[in-house]
């Protein structure tokens, strides 16, 4: 059976722009039948800040790849037992967080990427190649090379001192940043500096990403922000979280049923 390509990449590659959601409190697949039933064009996965265990994200990986509906995923760190079991286990889109050197860059490139990029191991057939053989065509490494896409996340002033060098780097595509990370960083966080401040390194981002024709991620948390980045250059944006969206409904509908409710008697 040939491998189903990556719509992620593929859709990135024409010029799409794309706009996803954080899934950070569902665990259980079927989420993503209806995330996709919504319009969204990605669902992102986060491993470094919740509980959800590799076995979920694996099964999270199959059921996206059979809905064609492609799943991106921040694992805890950038390391390469990180990197190499998610894409093992069928993930095609990561989202790296914490990297602040050329030198962290490179251990990610040779992580993810098989050879010439990369040292990335293999084995077949698995989940990572839809249970092909070598010998089909989309078997081949240099096919499944281009159908792995990466993001990095700049969230310290040391990966902003070394932004030029970082984004320059062959074998990732796209880059985002950890705002809150680094207003903490910065010693801003929860000041009324901070918003100022963190737009400040999301313009130096933007502007060096796209001087080197990488592609944009933008976390946004209201539609006139995310237009925003896409008339910036954005091609990513990733809108809220599961969490904050049923908040956000529910809050708002709780309050405004409970002070239409008759109150008991005292």
């Amino acid at each position: 059976m040939p491998v189903k390509p990556n719509a992620f990449a593929s859709r990135l590659a024409k010029g799409d722009a794309l706009v996803g959601t954080w899934v950070m409190l569902a665990r259980n697949p079927a989420v993503l039948p209806m995330l996709k039933s919504t319009g969204l064009d990605f669902a992102k996965v986060d491993m470094e800040h919740t509980p959800i265990s590799l076995e979920a994200v694996a099964d999270m990986a199959m059921v996206a790849r059979g809905l064609d509906f492609p799943l991106v995923v921040r694992p805890p760190e950038g390391s390469r037992v990180w990197i190499t079991r998610l894409l093992d286990a069928g993930v095609w889109n990561l989202y790296i967080p914490q990297i602040h050197n050329p030198d962290m860059m490179r251990d990610i490139v040779t992580a993810a990427r098989h050879a010439p990029l990369g040292n990335r191991g293999t084995f077949e057939p698995g989940p990572q190649n839809d249970y092909t053989l070598p010998d089909e065509a989309t078997g081949d490494l240099g096919f499944l090379n281009g159908q792995v896409h990466l993001t990095v996340m700049l969230e310290s002033i040391e990966a902003f001192r070394n932004l030029d060098d970082i984004v320059s780097i062959e074998g990732v595509d796209a880059f985002g940043m950890g705002p809150a990370d680094l207003a903490q960083e910065l010693g801003i966080y929860g000041t009324p500096r901070e918003a100022g401040v963190i737009e400040e390194y999301k313009e130096r981002l933007a502007e060096a990403v796209l001087k080197q024709g990488k592609v944009l991620e933008m976390g946004t948390w209201s539609l006139e922000e995310g237009r925003h980045w896409v008339e910036r250059g954005a091609r990513i944006i990733t809108y809220k979280t599961d969490t904050t969206a049923l908040r956000d409904v529910f809050s708002g509908v709780a309050r405004d049923f409970q002070s239409h409710m008759p109150k008991a008697a005292e």
